[in-house]
């Protein structure tokens, strides 16, 4: 199955699903209409961006006939196939640099070629699991493809500019959900506290610049300079959930270079294993 077939017709997507950026097909974008391809580094950073929407939908794909309602089974889906549409964007572009498709680049690399974050790759675990973790990251992801709209390179920040619309959905739907679970039962609130105090060691990854950022220039956006907005929304949230940060120590997540936990391994091992067996296959 190709990423394309995994996310269905993009002419029915409607607002979420639709990977066209300024009303383009992505292959126009890239190629043939002025684009050039990417370089080494160029494509090295559109890893780091759509190795998180990848392995974040597939994580959230998960949860499709398994969510605690049904209206939750759509929201999660719509989400998920908003984040392979960015998935499919950024690794497009990546493989523009050395002639590998999208779909090469999502089932044909192994673990020590992803460049993923760790906060994506954590497993699922119960409903309040994935929230916390979906808050961390579409807060994150909201700060920064508002930021790289002004990216040098053209192709990232027409990509930033159709995602912010649809990350801005997942962040609302992920702070609701916060609020409801913290303001809910005991037991939600036990459960959401639980798991923010979970997936907080990896939240500093997010913010580290790595020597690539200082390559790169104008063209990506330093994670650091990010951390003071993420910190402001996460603050507004947790007041009005009368939550604390968790006070825990940051992990040594080493996803930008390649060094991930057992997590992935796993994720990969299910996501790749068709496209392994039967190269080429489609139907």
């Amino acid at each position: 199955m190709t990423l394309r077939q995994a996310q269905g017709p993009i002419e029915d997507a409607g607002l979420h699903g639709d990977v066209s950026v300024d009303e383009l097909r992505l292959s126009d974008e890239l190629t043939g209409t002025g684009a050039a391809a990417a370089s080494a580094d160029i494509a090295e950073y559109a890893l780091w961006l759509g190795d998180d929407a990848l392995i974040l939908s597939q994580q959230l794909g998960e949860w499709i006939a398994r969510a605690p309602e049904l209206e939750e089974d759509v929201a999660l889906g719509n989400i998920a196939l908003d984040l392979l549409g960015h998935a499919r964007s950024f690794l497009h572009f990546a493989g523009s640099y050395d002639g590998r498709s999208e779909d090469d680049l999502a089932y044909l690399r192994d673990e020590p070629e992803f460049r993923s974050a760790w906060i994506v790759e954590q497993p699922n675990g119960d409903f309040a699991q994935t929230i916390a973790r979906q808050f961390v990251a579409s807060t994150y992801m909201f700060e920064l493809y508002a930021a790289l709209r002004a990216s040098t390179d053209r192709t990232f920040a027409a990509i930033a500019e159709k995602s912010l619309k649809e990350v801005d959905y997942h962040r609302d739907h992920a702070v609701q959900w916060v609020l409801r679970l913290a303001g809910g039962t005991d037991e939600s609130r036990r459960r959401i506290i639980r798991a923010l105090g979970d997936v907080w060691p990896y939240v500093d990854e997010l913010f580290r610049d790595e020597p690539l950022i200082e390559r790169l220039g104008d063209v990506a956006v330093r994670p650091s300079t990010l951390r003071p907005g993420f910190d402001a929304a996460v603050d507004t949230v947790f007041a009005d959930a009368e939550l604390t940060t968790p006070a825990v120590a940051a992990s040594s997540a080493g996803g930008r270079r390649g060094h991930h936990a057992t997590p992935l391994g796993h994720l990969l091992a299910e996501m790749q294993v068709l496209a392994r067996r039967h190269p080429g296959a489609s139907w």
